[in-house]
């Protein structure tokens, strides 16, 4: 199985998503859980898919507190075996994460900007100035610099961060994946499959293009299908 794709499993229960995997079968073998299914039973869901299916996880949570919290939180999620774990890229957050995480295999990916934001969002949340991937490359960097095995970030940044330094042997992760012919929804920064990794990126993030699709094992060999052409 091409881990290069995640599948979102944005559904609202551990139920739904088990169905999903168990209809995409061999043709996905690494699935993200985010903070919409917690409640729903995320945390089982993962279980089973990493013990019962073979999945790799992704569990998508975006963590952000104090030091002391963060470092307990990730304590307690990494005794789950997941692959990947996010939290926001403040430096401090950051180091909080990996000391939480030391002694397991979990990689600790940095949120920079969500791929739901502009420039003109970040005016309203007071965030500093410059374009979008100046400000994208200096949460990068701090976060890398901090210790994260790597980070979030849309295609059209990867490539700027991929060609820092402190990038060298760490993850680049992209969400706001959309195939061919897709449209954008509610991301603002988008990218095709192919275009992501050209770009630098590891892994590629797709949702509602396979979940929503009438085939949805044949939407995600369509996309590895993307990736390679």
């Amino acid at each position: 199985m091409d881990d290069r794709l995640i599948v979102a499993l944005d559904v609202p229960d551990a139920v739904s998503g088990l169905a999903v995997a168990e209809g995409l079968g061999d043709a996905v073998g690494f699935y993200k859980i985010g903070l919409g299914m917690l409640t729903g039973g995320g945390l089982a869901l993962a279980q089973e898919l990493k013990a019962e299916h073979g999945k790799r996880i992704f569990l998508d949570l975006k963590l952000f507190d104090i030091g002391a919290t963060i470092e307990a939180a990730v304590r307690g999620l990494v005794r789950f075996d997941i692959d990947f774990l996010t939290v926001h890229g403040d430096p401090n957050v950051v180091r909080a994460a990996m000391e939480g995480a030391s002694g397991t295999k979990t990689k600790i990916l940095a949120v920079t900007i969500l791929t739901s934001l502009d420039r003109a969002d970040l005016d309203a949340a007071l965030m500093r100035e410059g374009s979008m991937e100046e400000v994208v490359l200096a949460r990068a960097r701090a976060a890398l610099d901090a210790g994260a095995s790597g980070v979030i970030a849309s295609a059209q940044e990867a490539a700027a961060i991929r060609a820092l330094p402190e990038s060298k042997g760490r993850l680049i992760v992209t969400p706001g994946i959309r195939p061919s012919g897709s449209g954008a929804a509610d991301q603002k920064r988008i990218a095709t499959p192919k275009d992501a990794i050209a770009a630098g990126a590891d892994h590629i993030v797709v949702g509602r293009p396979i979940l929503s699709a009438a085939d949805p094992a044949r939407a995600a060999q369509a996309i590895l299908a993307e990736i390679d052409g």
